[in-house]
């Protein structure tokens, strides 16, 4: 009979602490939407600080923060924003920039480790003199760590090139940072000279929440449009108080997730039948394959690792479509 269980799921099934819980219980708390809440204005600029910008924004999902920031830097409805191919934006968040903010994709290929050419980037960008006949490109967006590659990082200098192409074009920036805190372990953010957000509630544990951090001008754009799309909410630092706990006790503790995630990759990867690029395993994130001809498949073994306690996710990135979606997701 199993008594415990391992929970490899994903890294947004977490409880939260008893300390969180205690945080929450005790929290200072006011009517945000007036401006008034205490504990939500401290863990804004507490984020704000963190990230070297002038101000921040606590939003409920990391969803509903990509899609404030698009369209922030598109506000002409039927501007276009580049964006990776398999980028959480365009794959996972139902076309909301489309649907809701009359933003067009224009997508670049991925490539393995999460960057897009540069090339491609930049010869994705529109002429500005078509632009009565085509979208007006706006925006660039990249995503780090990149979800759909297994958690990898985008460097410090990759970052800059993208940058220094987007600035060349009078183009802005935004980073789907929903697992930044994961890639600071691995590379240094002070390149990030842009807006982005940064997700609370993956690795670090809180219940809830995103934040939003840019410039003062950017973040009042983003607050009126937290409100349009409903989320806009009142007494907030119930949430905000258990958000200030995680990143005063869990962030220190990622760089174990990685040390973990690594070990169990290069465990795994000895097993006849797994295949697993360790190499490409540099936060939490590991992809195993089924190798071809196995009589292991990944739905064989995600029964029979759940009958011993230990919860996987079938794959389902779209780089995989070609294997039979013949793919697990550990998250550590």
């Amino acid at each position: 009979m199993v008594t415990r269980s391992v929970d490899l799921r994903s890294d947004t099934v977490t409880r939260p602490t008893d300390a969180m819980r205690e945080a929450m219980a005790s929290a200072e708390v006011d009517d945000d939407i007036l401006g008034y809440d205490p504990t939500a204005r401290h863990l804004e600029e507490e984020m704000a600080k963190m990230m070297g910008k002038e101000a921040a924004l606590f939003v409920p999902s990391g969803t509903m923060g990509n899609l404030i920031c698009v369209m922030v830097h598109c506000e002409m409805r039927g501007s276009e924003v580049i964006l990776g191919d398999n980028s959480h934006i365009h794959v996972y968040e139902n076309g909301g920039i489309s649907t809701i903010g009359g933003v067009h994709p224009k997508t670049v290929k991925n490539e393995e480790d999460g960057t897009m050419e540069l090339g491609a980037i930049e010869a994705a960008i529109r002429d500005p003199k078509g632009s009565t006949f085509y979208p007006s490109t706006m925006s660039i967006c990249l995503e780090n760590t990149h979800a759909n590659s297994g958690g990898r990082c985008l460097s410090a200098e990759y970052t800059d090139s993208v940058g220094k192409i987007a600035k060349r074009h009078g183009l802005k920036l935004h980073i789907d940072g929903a697992r930044l805190f994961n890639a600071s372990i691995v590379i240094s953010l002070t390149h990030v000279h842009t807006m982005f957000q940064v997700c609370l509630s993956k690795g670090l544990g809180a219940p809830v929440g995103t934040v939003i951090v840019g410039s003062h001008t950017f973040i009042e754009k983003a607050k009126t449009l937290r409100k349009t799309l409903g989320g806009g909410m009142r007494q907030i630092g119930v949430l905000c108080a258990a958000a200030l706990v995680a990143l005063q006790e869990n962030l220190p503790k990622l760089q174990f997730d990685h040390k973990k995630a690594k070990l169990l990759a290069e465990g795994l990867n000895q097993m006849k039948g797994i295949r697993i690029n360790a190499a490409a395993v540099e936060t939490n994130m590991i992809f195993m394959d089924m190798e071809d001809g196995s009589r292991l498949t990944a739905e064989k073994l995600r029964k029979s690792l759940t009958e011993c306690g230990i919860l996987v996710l079938p794959g389902n990135s779209s780089r995989y479509v070609s294997h039979g979606q013949n793919l697990i997701c550990l998250n550590v």
